[in-house]
């Protein structure tokens, strides 16, 4: 029996999320069936994030089980042509048994993308969130400080979480612009219910002068969710990558 990690990337308009479930169609979904006819047997993954409705990934993670002589390398180009267009395998790697897509996970790495312009983008409607208004980017880049840490962030979950903890730590957030375009890059040891999304919204809060840039640290103390920024649509949420300590294992 082997086990192997995938490296999948989607654009996740037209699914509801990642994960299976009843009535709708996800992008786990889809991996399991182009799986299940590859290799002529039932197969079922494991993702490694669950990605909500509208929300897109370069880089996610899902591995399964099965007993097949395909070469590792060659999975990728056997599976994506039985995957939909909007689905591709970008990788494949062999690993142990005691591998878990969840807890070997060290990192993960998120991209928000905004469109700051007067009118918006056709092109870009599937992958950003429009915002019309002038943005201070450096108030915005002032902020991201403040959210860096291992930290209580209670302020940055949505309702609905069964999250045990509300404790993450976040290692890295930026805030770059290239004209038009301003992306919103965080890498953190894991995230909750919207996490994200309303770290974005909180962001842009501060880049429209809602927020005074130290504000974050007192709304994380205070552990407030109303004192936070608005969530932001998903479909400005990438992602991006995720990093992996093949030594870590178990439940």
């Amino acid at each position: 029996m082997r086990k192997i990690l995938l490296k999948i990337a989607y654009d996740g308009s037209d699914y509801y999320g990642w994960q299976r479930q009843n009535n709708y169609i996800t992008v786990q979904q889809r991996v399991e069936e182009a799986l299940s006819e590859l290799l002529k047997t039932d197969i079922k993954v494991r993702g490694s994030s669950r990605t909500d409705t509208g929300v897109h990934a370069l880089g996610q993670g899902a591995v399964f089980n099965a007993d097949f002589t395909v070469p590792t390398e060659k999975i990728p180009y056997a599976l994506n042509s039985f995957l939909p267009s909007d689905i591709v395998c970008r990788g494949a790697l062999e690993v142990d048994e005691s591998f878990h897509p969840q807890y070997s996970v060290i990192k993960k790495t998120y991209r928000y993308r905004l469109l700051n312009d007067n009118f918006p983008d056709p092109l870009l409607l599937r992958y950003s969130d429009f915002i019309p208004y002038e943005l201070r980017l450096d108030n915005m880049v002032r902020a991201c400080g403040y959210f860096i840490g291992e930290k209580d962030f209670k302020a940055f979950c949505a309702s609905g979480s069964t999250a045990k903890t509300t404790v993450r730590e976040i290692f890295d957030l930026s805030v770059d612009r290239k004209g038009n375009i301003i992306d919103i890059t965080v890498t953190g040891s894991g995230f909750l219910y919207n996490m994200v999304r309303i770290i974005a919204g909180t962001l842009v809060y501060v880049g429209l002068g809602k927020l005074k840039p130290e504000d974050v640290e007192t709304i994380i103390a205070d552990k407030d969710r109303t004192k936070a920024g608005k969530t932001l649509v998903p479909n400005g949420l990438t992602l991006m990558n995720i990093v992996y300590d093949f030594n870590r294992n178990g439940e």
